[in-house]
């Protein structure tokens, strides 16, 4: 087997989906997006079984993976588009935490360079309310970090469905 055989590539492309997969899992649970938490647990899942497929040689799990990416890449193209505002939807909405939270994403009062601010409160329970804070002065808005995510899981999907055809 040569050092850049076609199944060396889809175990190295597969290893990188999967620790970007992860890093978002992550943030997502940060900021209580429920709908996406789960989509990534499930795509975190198929990932492992495509690598586990092109290592031992299946190709029914490497079919699953590559139909999975197809689906993928629809999940990330609605979420670029919710976060951009396109087609009648909007980032304010709560379509990503399912309803149950008032949660948005973690970048929103994260991201680099922003500057949260609670108003003054006599109540503690208020601090701890995401509505409340204000944020001000960020370098990267939060919408466009998440767009990049998904430009990022993307760009190595198509290439992984590409590659492998």
């Amino acid at each position: 087997m040569g050092c850049c055989s076609g199944r060396c590539m889809l175990v190295l492309l597969c290893c990188v989906q999967l620790i970007t997969a992860v890093e978002r899992q992550v943030f997502d649970f940060l900021g209580y997006q429920w709908a996406p938490i789960m989509v990534n647990f499930f795509h975190i899942i198929v990932v492992i079984l495509g690598l586990f497929g092109a290592i031992q040689y299946q190709s029914r799990y490497v079919t699953m993976y590559l139909l999975w990416m197809f689906v993928w890449i629809g999940w990330n193209v609605f979420v670029s588009c919710l976060y951009l505002d396109l087609g009648g939807l909007s980032k304010d909405s709560h379509v990503l935490s399912l309803g149950v939270s008032s949660h948005s994403s973690w970048w929103k009062s994260n991201g680099p360079g922003c500057r949260s601010q609670n108003p003054a409160s006599d109540r503690w329970s208020e601090h701890q309310n995401p509505r409340l804070t204000m944020v001000s002065s960020c370098w990267l808005q939060y919408q466009y970090l998440e767009v990049l995510h998904c430009a990022a899981q993307l760009l190595l999907s198509v290439s992984l469905t590409c590659y492998t055809n």
